[in-house]
């Protein structure tokens, strides 16, 4: 690997802690979070970067008031001749967040950076800046590629536990000096109110910070805002963003659980029960609360492809938007499925196109995993498995598609991710188990949840033929990050041999496995 040092984690968080000063986090039911005021603009919930490229990044920010957001960058922590980018207005319809878009940038090198939020009717009147570094993508094959993933945060009750040290998981994942992490969705669990207290089996407490908008399930655009800004309480999450550009998906938890196109909610805890009007609202916070650039086009889709150097491509998927309505999923002809046709042909050109020896797909479920949708009492299937192990099926019909004609354009290097189940492990797909069997073989890994409840293993469908190589999971469901059981992957693509390393660690780190693949192999 070609990394360049990192400065301290001490000297990174300096700006971002100092500005922080003015966040107080709120310990009581409904709390919010207090922001002291002053003549001056604050940035308490830190910067974080994405759309990180060789020669760009956007740099985002959020205010406590109306205030124009002004970025500088430098090769060096003491910002010795800075180069200045003047970004936007930061006001009520945004939430007073913002990007800045930095172009023209050096390929692999670190950028330091810093945020200046200044009031709008006076420039010279600026908050404490705001510091943070990225490491933009190499230009040449020799400097290796590094990044984390995982998803699945403050979910299932449990959120920031001030006792345990909040999320830690980011302090291990930052450890590793990623060049950027992969959050495969559930960001927030908008649909996922937070008590105060929660009794454990073994009669310990677990204790959650509060605030007014985790009270309730999310409804309104205030309470989609509020559920984005509650993981930025954390003191983890904050200097993790502050050193490591993140590519963010986003699945179900955003909105409500399980949730699809043209729904109407039977849920007794929403007054607002068609989900398109909640997830126009969730969409506009997620857009809000991540930089990601493919938000601001017409289209606004979450769906891209991050190019990251000569050595991999990394291709982001939603598997919510276009998807067609939970069901048995048993249809023999199914064009819409879980990634809508347009989404699909996309894919399908990007990774003709790539050029890349790596190719990630991100995906925010899982293929050959079977994950029931039972909320309304319905055998419902919410992923792409639905448990019948002969030929392709439902939504399983666009995979094969797409697994058919990455065997006939010979696109080799595709390595699938994931999060979703709430455990970790590595599957291996081979035509010669497979009821489906025109497709190369390939690896799927999953690993979660970030800070959440952990959950037994998925049954397998043999479809396409996946054998479990590693699992660990609990034996019982909702099993508390108190307890373990939360996992993140990391992979490492050496600059000479470009060997692609997999492993897949716990919370602190520990590696539990680790597969080598090599290059241009098929069948591995």
């Amino acid at each position: 690997m070609s990394h360049r040092p990192l400065p301290g984690r001490r000297s990174v968080l300096r700006g971002s802690l100092a500005a922080s000063a003015a966040l107080t986090l709120p310990v009581g039911p409904g709390a919010a979070p207090a922001l002291a005021l002053s003549g001056r603009p604050k940035a308490g919930w830190g910067v974080q970067t994405g759309d990180v490229t060789a020669h760009s990044g956007l740099v985002w920010v959020r205010s406590d008031r109306p205030a124009r957001m002004i970025v500088e960058t430098s090769a060096t922590e003491s910002f010795r001749n800075p180069r200045r980018w003047y970004g936007p207005l930061l006001g009520k319809d945004s939430d007073f967040t913002g990007r800045t878009l930095l172009r023209g940038l050096p390929p692999g090198e670190q950028i330091h950076y810093r945020v200046l939020l200044a009031d709008p009717d006076d420039p010279r009147r600026a908050g404490e800046p705001v510091t943070g570094t990225f490491r933009t993508a190499p230009a040449r094959r020799r400097d290796g590629v590094r990044f984390v993933w995982s998803g699945d945060l403050a979910g299932q009750g449990w959120g920031i536990n001030p006792e345990l040290g909040g999320y830690r998981i980011y302090e291990a994942m930052a450890a590793l000096d990623p060049d950027f992490f992969i959050c495969s969705g559930d960001n927030v669990y908008a649909d996922g109110p937070l008590t105060e207290t929660v009794a454990l089996p073994d009669g310990r407490t677990w204790r959650n910070i509060t605030t007014e908008e985790k009270a309730k399930v999310a409804e309104t655009l205030a309470e989609f805002r509020g559920n984005f800004r509650y993981n930025l309480l954390d003191e983890n999450l904050r200097a993790f963003n502050a050193q490591v550009p993140s590519i963010i998906q986003w699945d179900d938890h955003e909105v409500t659980n399980n949730w699809y196109p043209g729904e109407i909610l039977t849920d007794s805890r929403y007054t607002e029960k068609n989900v398109d009007v909640l997830a126009a609202r969730a969409r506009q916070a997620f857009s809000e609360y991540f930089p990601i650039s493919t938000l601001r086009r017409p289209d606004g889709r979450i769906y891209r492809v991050q190019h990251y150097g000569p050595l991999l491509d990394v291709f982001v998927l939603d598997m919510r938007t276009y998807r067609n309505a939970n069901s048995t999923d048993d249809q023999t002809t199914d064009a819409q499925g879980i990634l809508g046709r347009e989404q699909l042909q996309w894919l399908k050109r990007e990774l003709s196109r790539s050029r890349a020896v790596w190719k990630v797909i991100a995906s925010d479920m899982p293929l050959g995993l079977v994950v029931p949708d039972t909320g309304d009492g319905k055998p419902n299937i919410e992923a792409v498995a639905q448990g019948d192990p002969g030929a392709p099926l439902g939504r399983e019909l666009q995979i094969a598609e797409l697994l058919r004609f990455i065997k006939h354009r010979r696109i080799t290097g595709t390595v699938w991710v994931t999060a979703d189940v709430h455990y970790t492990s590595a599957q291996h797909y081979q035509p010669s188990r497979a009821a489906f069997t025109d497709f190369e073989p390939f690896w799927e890994f999953v690993s979660g949840p970030l800070n959440a409840g952990a959950f037994p293993a998925n049954a397998l469908d043999n479809t396409f033929g996946p054998e479990r190589v590693f699992v660990k999971a609990p034996t019982t469901a909702n099993v508390s990050p108190a307890n373990g059981y939360q996992f993140f992957g990391e992979v490492d693509i050496d600059g000479d041999t470009a060997e692609l390393t997999v492993r897949l660690r716990e919370q602190d780190g520990t590696v539990l496995f680790t597969k080598v693949l090599q290059p241009g192999r098929v069948g591995q």
